[in-house]
């Protein structure tokens, strides 16, 4: 499964942790967890309670003092282990900044 992802995928991801806090649009429940990868179109969240494929979320991403807060998508569930997000195209400018940095400094540590 995570070769088929991989052949999808267009943008690299980076192992990367991040604080994550998950909230699904239509119910407001919010789960507490964290990042193991992180691209400029998503990232994969830990966590044993997933939400279903499909949901609409809002993601609030951390790293020490910095933050993005961005909308997406559950796009495949993990039972037990979590769930790959797809962000929404739309992510503004100043989050945008701090996801590039965070991808940047992620590419330098594997370098």
């Amino acid at each position: 499964m995570p070769d088929m992802m991989a052949n999808r995928r267009n943008a690299p991801r980076y192992p990367f942790i991040l604080r994550a806090e998950v909230t699904e649009l239509s119910s407001r429940a919010k789960l507490h967890a964290r990042t193991s990868d992180l691209s400029r179109t998503g990232c994969y969240v830990d966590t044993r309670e997933p939400l279903s494929s499909g949901s609409a979320i809002t993601i609030k991403l951390t790293q020490g003092s910095e933050s993005i807060e961005v909308h997406g998508r559950v796009r495949y569930v993990s039972p037990g282990l979590g769930m790959g997000v797809l962000f929404d195209e739309q992510i503004n400018p100043k989050s945008l900044a701090i996801l590039e940095n965070w991808l940047e400094a992620a590419a330098k540590q594997l370098a």
